[in-house]
Order: C-alpha cells, then structure tokens, then sequence
C-alpha cells in the first residue's frame, strides 16, 4: 500500500511493502471485508480454545524434560551397567577365558592328530600314486587315444561321404514330391480364395463399424443431455461456490490457529517465567540465605573446631601406631636370628666365583704385564 506521498518530479509513486511477520502467514491478497469480519472473531476463539491446550503442553514439555534429566537418565545409565555386569561381562569372561583356550587346544589337537597325517599322506602316498598315474596317462593312454582319434576320423570321413549323398538324392524327391505341388497350390487355389474372404470381410466390418458409430452418438448425446449438462451446472453454480467459501474458512481457521499457538506460546512463557521467579523467591533465596548465612558458618566452625582437630589426632595416633609396629617386627626379627644362629650357629660365608678375569690392582699397565709370556 502507499504510505509515503509521491515526491515532486517523480512519475511513479514511491510504494513501500509491509514486511511479513516472522512466522506467520500472510492471508491471501483480495480477501475482502467479509474475511476480515470473519478473521477477528476465529482468531479470539481460537486463542481461547488453544490457550490452554498449550499450557498445558508446556507445562508436560517442562515436567518431561525435568523428570528425564532427574530420574530416566541415571536410571538408563544404571540399567546399562547392570546389563553390562550381567549379561555382557559374564559372555566376555566365558569366551576370553574358556571358549578360545580350549578352541587353541582343539586347534593343536586337530593339528596334530589330522593335520600332520594329512600331510605325511599327501606327500608320501598320494604325491607318487599321482606322478605315477600322470607317467601312465602320458606314456600309455595318450598314444592309445591319439590312435582311436585317427580311426574315427577316418570312419566318419566315409560316413560322411555316404551321408552327402542321401541328402543331396532326399533333396531332389523333396522338392518335386513336396515343394512345387504346395506352390502350385497356394498360387491358384488358396490365393483367390483367401482374397475372396478378406474382401467379404472388410464390407461386413465397414457396415458394423458405421452402425456402432451412430449408436454411439445416440448414446453420446443421451448421456450428454443427462448426465453430464446437469452434472456441470451443480459444479460450477453449487459446489465451486460452496468449496471457495470453505476454503476461505479453513484458510483462516489454519491462520487464526497459528496465531493463537504462537501467543498461547508467548503467554505460556511469561507464565512459567513468573511461576519461577515466584519459586525462586519463595523456596531458592530462602535456602540459599540459610546456606551462606548459617550452615556455611556452622560448617567451617565445625570443620575448625571439631574435625581438624580430630584428624591431627588421628594421624599421630596412626603414626604412634606405626612406629610401634615397626619396633615390633624389628623386635620379632633380631629376636628370630638370634634364636636361629643359637640352634644352626653363624652362617657360612658366601664363596666368590672364579671368573678368571684380573683384578683392579694387578691389571695390564705400561711398566709391567699379567701375561705368561712377560710375567717376571
């Protein structure tokens, strides 16, 4: 629509288009004032009937969510370990530490009870019958073949022969005892009748196919005049009438819809959002004034005054408690060797092994040598 006036000098009017509300559809153009009448009232009912709907939409939506993230989660999670512990460890022990350790022995077994002999078999059986059997194929069957093959070539060469003949003589009865009596016959008998018959029978099709035409359009007409004309007139004079109006309602019925969800919506949330706000100052500030004013303080003078000092005495009774323990296995100890060097005496002296290398004071060095040949 116009909103600003045409400016002086200019042809054409400067026109500026209504930008379109973020989600919401902009009704059809040339609706008129009867869709106009017709909107507001819809668009009120249905935010009445909708606000609730949604509401209570949300409100589920909030408790489903809550309720998901406090209970259904680490209820899933325990189930999963839970399943884990029972159904998948066990399986995972079973296969890891029974069925493949017994599937490795079965394996060496087979190994060793079939697979070796199958190999020593193969190699010290089987491989010599083989060379034998390939020696007897070379030196014996295929010269006896080459043989045979030589005489059936020569025996088929005369059958062959023998075989050209008869057909050539069976080709020469064929054709005059067969082949020109046929022609003869489908030239001057069966032709002219065959003729005679498809003319008979193109006049007989031409005379149905004119009477089923005039049939038809008879018929055509009929049902034309009956059927069709009036079935015309109720479309377009009744139910195209009758489907625009319908279309119209539901058009904003679908509109008014939309819009009432989306305010149900912004109402919704300055519902819920006031609920908080008023739970937070009612129940949360309540409690975290309590928290920071007076179990944080009583909590830090206990930590102080009771459980610090408590825990500085605990560790030096533990350390007292240690050291005692120490001494009296030290104690226990002595008191062990000496009872054993009183009953078996001292123990022997460990021997060194001989590794015949030299020792550090009598090694090579430049005025004198530790071999047998230079020793003094």
């Amino acid at each position: 629509m116009e909103l600003q006036k045409r400016p002086p000098g200019s042809s054409a009017p400067a026109e500026v288009t209504a930008r379109p509300v973020h989600g919401e559809r902009q009704p059809a153009p040339g609706g008129g004032c009867l869709v106009v009448a017709v909107r507001i009232p819809v668009r009120i009912v249905m935010l009445v009937l909708v606000l609730p709907v949604r509401m209570v939409w949300d409100a589920l939506v909030v408790g489903a969510r809550f309720l998901n993230d406090t209970v259904l989660r680490p209820v899933g999670r325990a189930l999963l370990w839970l399943g884990r512990a029972v159904f998948v460890w066990p399986f995972v022990g079973v296969w890891r530490y029974v069925v493949v350790p017994v599937a490795k022995g079965l394996a060496r077994l087979a190994k060793v009870c079939v697979g070796v002999p199958a190999v020593w078999l193969y190699r010290w059986v089987l491989t010599p019958l083989g060379h034998g059997c390939a020696w007897v194929y070379a030196r014996v069957l295929v010269p006896a073949g080459h043989a045979v093959v030589r005489v059936l070539r020569a025996v088929g060469a005369g059958l062959a022969a023998v075989g050209h003949a008869v057909y050539a003589v069976l080709g020469v009865l064929a054709r005059y005892l067969v082949v020109v009596p046929a022609v003869w016959l489908h030239t001057w008998v069966l032709a002219p009748v065959g003729r005679a018959l498809a003319w008979c029978g193109r006049g007989l099709a031409w005379c149905v196919r004119r009477a089923a035409t005039g049939i038809g359009v008879a018929l055509y007409w009929v049902a034309r005049v009956l059927f069709v004309l009036p079935a015309v007139g109720v479309w377009r004079w009744v139910l195209v009438p009758v489907g625009r109006v319908l279309a119209v309602a539901g058009r904003e019925v679908r509109a008014a819809l939309g819009h009432a969800w989306r305010v149900a919506g912004y109402v919704s949330l300055a519902v819920g959002r006031a609920l908080g706000t008023l739970l937070r100052w009612i129940v949360v500030e309540p409690v975290r004034w309590v928290y920071r004013g007076v179990l944080t303080p009583v909590g830090h003078v206990v930590r102080d005054a009771v459980l610090r000092p408590a825990a500085e005495v605990a560790r030096e009774v533990g350390r007292a408690v240690r050291q005692a323990l120490g001494s009296a296995r030290a104690s226990a100890r002595r008191a062990r060797a000496d009872a054993r060097r009183m009953l078996f005496g001292e123990p022997a002296p460990a021997r060194t092994a001989d590794r015949r290398e030299p020792s550090v004071a009598g090694g090579r060095t430049l005025g004198g040598s530790t071999t047998a040949l230079t020793k003094d």
